[in-house]
């Protein structure tokens, strides 16, 4: 393990020249990407420092153990010995956790889609209340977020909208979000304040960039038609939807959620991407025979993966059975209610990825 951490420390220090170097300055694509590896180990390379400084420690302690005759130099050194000892272990445990391979995917930015699903304009309602959630969570990472498209519902909230979010590690934390979303409480319209059960869906998708998959433009045909459904004016106007298909999978992509061609292009090669990448990533997964799939990392939209009940004020995450009651501080964004949801999913998962270790 010792010398897995070494090799760590020496990737550290070598991006942390390459930072200084002009000429990766002068390029902000590898810059940004050399910065963000530089980031993402520097947890552990202070863990491991401060690690192989406490095993240190105990090996002089043991030397003067072993050669020292003055008594209270033998005192000492059993005491700090005494005193070391207990820290080795979960020094060792806090390792193991961040050596768990990290998916490359965690620190891309991400297109986030949230959208209206069963109970009419309650869901379209509660899609917008979703949009608000994720917001105060935005700000509070200082993420920079982009409207790509957006549909309003008629009374309120959205029936769609869909963001790009780019900063630090944002599809690492924004992964959990995807699945179908339940929500009951009393809607607006309800006269006889029954309690109402409605639904949206949030899709979190990363952003790839072309050299991520590795796509040959060649092997891209497009196509334009006219949008349809609601959206405005330009539906039906103008050609502004976009088709692409990819040669070598035969994967085929449409994009109509953009007001302009040019937006509508940018979406379906994302979603090209991800399809694409996706595809390579399951043929792998199939190869190995993996046993088990984490539950808490699946990006299912069917999976029901969040109960949001206003009567009990209450927040249920079914995937680990996590009950909290405080909705209103939740969906307002107070005491970063979010986050210690997403901590929670995120110790699940390592622990499942250390499970499956030990397994295998």
């Amino acid at each position: 393990m010792l010398d897995k951490l070494e090799a760590i420390k020496e990737r550290y220090e070598y991006l942390g020249t390459q930072m200084t170097d002009p000429e990766v300055i002068m390029d902000t694509k590898r810059y940004v990407k050399v910065s963000k590896e530089y980031k993402s180990l520097e947890e552990i390379v202070d863990t491991y420092k401060a690690y192989k400084s406490l095993l240190d420690n105990m090996d002089s302690a043991k030397e003067i153990i072993t050669t020292e005759t003055d008594p209270e130099f033998l005192e000492m050194a059993k005491m700090e010995l005494d005193e070391l000892a207990p820290q080795v272990g979960p020094y060792e445990e806090k390792i193991k956790y961040l050596l768990i391979p990290k998916d490359p995917e965690d620190e891309k930015d991400a297109i986030v889609e949230i959208r209206s699903g069963t109970g009419g304009d309650e869901a379209s309602i509660f899609a917008g209340d979703l949009y608000k959630m994720y917001t105060y969570f935005f700000n509070e990472k200082k993420w920079k977020v982009e409207v790509i498209t957006e549909n309003e519902g008629t009374v309120g909230g959205f029936n769609k909208i869909i963001l790009q979010v780019s900063g630090d590690g944002v599809f690492g934390l924004m992964k959990y979000e995807s699945g179908a979303h339940r929500v009951q409480r009393v809607p607006k319209t309800e006269s006889q304040g029954r309690v109402h059960t409605s639904a949206a869906t949030v899709a979190v998708m990363p952003v790839f960039e072309m050299e991520d998959v590795e796509i040959n433009k060649a092997d891209l045909s497009w196509d334009t038609f006219r949008a349809s459904g609601a959206g405005g004016q330009h539906v039906n106007k103008t050609e502004s939807a976009v088709r692409v298909t990819h040669a070598p999978t035969g994967i085929v992509v449409e994009c109509q959620d953009g007001r302009s061609q040019l937006k509508n292009r940018e979406i379906a090669l994302q979603r090209l991407y991800v399809k694409i990448h996706e595809a390579k990533k399951n043929a792998h997964e199939e190869s190995i025979a993996s046993r088990r799939r984490s539950l808490v990392a699946s990006g299912d939209r069917s999976a029901k993966i969040r109960t949001y009940n206003y009567p009990q004020n209450r927040v249920t995450d079914h995937r680990i059975n996590l009950t909290l009651y405080s909705l209103g501080d939740l969906m307002t964004g107070k005491e970063g209610k979010l986050q210690d949801i997403v901590d929670k999913l995120t110790v699940a998962e390592n622990a499942e990825k250390l499970k499956e270790g030990a397994d295998s």
